[in-house]
This record gives C-alpha cells, structure tokens and sequence, in this order.
C-alpha cells in the first residue's frame, strides 16, 4: 500500500467559504494561510494531508465565525 493509499478520505479542499486574511495571514474560515490558499491545487496528497492535520487540531475550517 502506497502512502497516498493510508491517507484518510477528506473533502476536496477545506475551504467553507468563509474567506478572510483582512487582518493576519490566516483564512479565518478554514485556517489555511495566504500561500497554502494560493498553492493547494498543486499540492500533492500528503501535503494537503499535513495541512488538514494541522487545521484540524486547531479548531477549522470554522463556519460562521
């Protein structure tokens, strides 16, 4: 089994539509930063998967906050 095999299934991207970097360089809505916003569709599987891990241990994707 392949390393992109042992990865969890996971929405498309973590994005709820809830964009905002008006103050910081954090998505106040799914907690990526500006670059990682920019760069995610030519990320590969486990990078993507380091990014969700790291979001979802501190509280995103956040809807209507």
């Amino acid at each position: 089994m392949t390393e992109e095999e042992k990865l969890p299934e996971r929405p498309d991207t973590p994005c709820v539509a809830v964009c905002s970097t008006t103050f910081d360089e954090i998505c106040r809505g799914c907690g990526r930063s500006v670059v990682e916003v920019a760069h995610w569709v030519s990320m590969g599987a486990a990078e993507k998967e380091r990014v969700w891990k790291r979001i979802l241990a501190q509280g995103y994707p956040r809807r209507n906050k």
